[in-house]
């Protein structure tokens, strides 16, 4: 069953403040990638802003094409205004080259499509759905967000991920419980080349094992070797003979050689501990190597 924004509102005053902010922005156009943060976004913009607020999805090279579906099959059902474009960062030889910036190059792509559309059509905010628990993450591309002067809402009414979730199953929305589902490029270690090759392994594999019922997982491209992360609490049923065999099969089939499942079990953005980060305050969004990540703070109206 889906509610309105108004008869759960009043209990949050956080979702007060972001109707509030939404009411200010008039029109606005939401990046959407069909996950969690942006579908609620997208849902509160739409239901205070009506057709003045607009998803826009990107393609690319690097978007899983299980989750694009997906997006596209959620917005029609939910009745969101969704546009796509496509977005090319995968032609930019700093991205494909995957060093410790790539997420700044990818948001870069997306935001300055976004901010140059909304300008030629008169919108004068673009938001994305970044969240209050993301100011504590490594997120590079939250410096190409200040820099296109780009909106994040929920930063803004500081809601976290927990209370995301929590206020979009009162909402209604299919993706409250809907696991993180990063671009594939993120499957790839630094300092490996991002190719169309590699990034279509990944898709496939982890399309293979989320047919078995492992709805969270990832599939980390080292090569020959596959390295499969998924919670510990699904470490039993994998390593049940018939499905570690199916299972090892389907992640083989794209051209893995080697299928290893990581004992650590999964964790979110579990190549980032190859890095050296900052320990310093705010060093979540700075690498060592002087490349910082500007904090963030203002943003500005498109002109």
């Amino acid at each position: 069953m889906v509610a309105d924004i108004a008869s759960v509102q009043c209990a949050h005053p956080k979702l007060e403040r972001l109707v509030e902010i939404l009411r200010e922005c008039q029109r606005v156009f939401v990046a959407y990638s069909g996950g969690v943060d942006s579908s609620f976004l997208l849902r509160v913009a739409h239901e205070v802003l009506g057709d003045r607020a607009t998803g826009v999805l990107a393609y690319s090279e690097s978007l899983d094409r299980n989750e694009y579906r997906d997006a596209l099959e959620q917005a029609s059902s939910l009745g969101f205004s969704v546009r796509v474009v496509e977005t090319h960062e995968y032609e930019n030889e700093a991205y494909r080259r995957n060093d410790a910036l790539r997420c700044y190059h990818c948001k870069s792509e997306l935001f300055t499509r976004l901010v140059r559309l909304a300008e030629e059509e008169g919108v004068p905010y673009v938001l994305d759905g970044s969240n209050a628990d993301d100011q504590r993450d490594y997120r590079p591309g939250m410096k190409a967000r200040v820099e296109n002067g780009v909106r994040s809402p929920l930063i803004e009414a500081q809601l976290t991920k927990e209370e995301i979730r929590h206020l979009a199953r009162e909402l209604g929305l299919p993706t409250w419980d809907k696991p993180a589902a990063p671009c594939l490029s993120s499957r790839i270690p630094y300092g490996t080349p991002v190719s169309h090759e590699l990034l279509r392994q990944v898709e496939a594999a982890e399309a293979g094992l989320r047919d078995l019922g492992f709805s969270v997982v990832r599939v980390r491209h080292h090569g020959e070797l596959a390295r499969i992360e998924i919670p510990l609490e699904d470490f039993d049923r994998f390593l049940e003979a018939a499905t570690h065999a199916e299972a090892t099969r389907r992640v083989q089939a794209p051209g893995f050689i080697n299928v290893t499942l990581d004992e650590k079990g999964f964790r979110s953005g579990s190549l980032n501990e190859a890095l050296k980060l900052d320990g310093g305050p705010g060093g979540a969004s700075r690498a060592v190597d002087g490349d910082v990540m500007i904090p963030v703070s203002e943003v500005r109206r498109i002109s």
